[in-house]
């Protein structure tokens, strides 16, 4: 039997592992039907990664921040971040997310990632060194329990991560514990339609490949709901497997 502690040490191992393949400059991949952050870049499944970026977007980040993109959609193109607010990432990686909203934000604004994999964060904080971002800040800690004090974020994303947690509902409470009155939520995660069982997910790819572990509409509806959030929202963007697509995930704290 698998359980939560295997599961974290293996989504733990499989992104530190991706972390130093673009350290190394050995390439790296995202999260698939087939494996999540396990191959060369050109095996990368289509539907992931930063091609799901526009061209001006990547043109202006780091090619490493690039390469570590490893995620289902692109929240910042949602999120509707405006000069001086405060964003935080759920899950930051390789930093992309982090560093396209700190530009958003503004120089009174800040962008803060968090993240579990000391791999990632050295990478993160050596593409924040490339790009030349001084508003963004780089945590690590579990996005179960977010280092930050409560009612201090504006905006709360995620690319791609959420469906790799063990304890979704202590997500869904930490993002509603940091954002302030008003605050708003815009993540993209991988979903399956509500007709497929939590076996009909695993049938369809590991959990470490996104799959697994992903939340049905309704659950993650319900999910956001007990947690507190209103005007919940999931838009599906494009399909990543049998009964499963990346989707837009919108909601409100009160």
């Amino acid at each position: 039997m698998t359980t939560d502690d295997d599961l974290r040490e293996r989504v733990r191992s499989r992104y530190a592992a991706a972390a130093t393949a673009v350290g190394t400059g050995s390439g790296t991949s995202c999260c698939s039907s087939e494996s999540c952050c396990g191959g060369a870049a050109d095996e990368v499944e289509e539907g992931f990664g930063a091609q799901l970026y526009s061209a001006d977007e990547r043109d202006s980040l780091p090619a490493e921040a690039l390469a570590a993109s490893l995620g289902c959609g692109n929240p910042f193109a949602v999120a509707d971040l405006r000069p001086g607010e405060t964003v935080l990432d759920l899950g930051s990686g390789g930093g992309i997310d982090v560093l396209l909203s700190a530009r958003r934000v503004g120089p009174t604004g800040t962008a803060y990632g968090v993240d579990m994999t000391d791999e990632m964060l050295a990478l993160a904080n050596a593409n924040k060194r490339r790009s030349g971002v001084t508003n963004a800040e780089f945590l690590r800690g579990p996005i179960e329990a977010v280092p930050l004090p409560a009612e201090t974020v504006d905006v709360v994303i995620s690319n791609c991560v959420i469906n790799l947690s063990t304890d979704k509902a202590a997500v869904f409470a930490e993002a509603f514990r940091v954002l302030r009155p008003g605050g708003r939520l815009g993540v993209s995660d991988v979903v399956a339609e509500d007709r497929l069982s939590p076996a009909d997910r695993a049938e369809r790819g590991d959990y470490v490949g996104c799959i697994a572990g992903a939340l049905s509409t309704s659950e993650y509806r319900e999910g956001l709901n007990a947690a507190g959030f209103a005007d919940v929202e999931v838009v599906r963007t494009h399909d990543v497997a049998d009964g499963m697509y990346s989707a837009i995930v919108r909601a409100r704290k009160p």
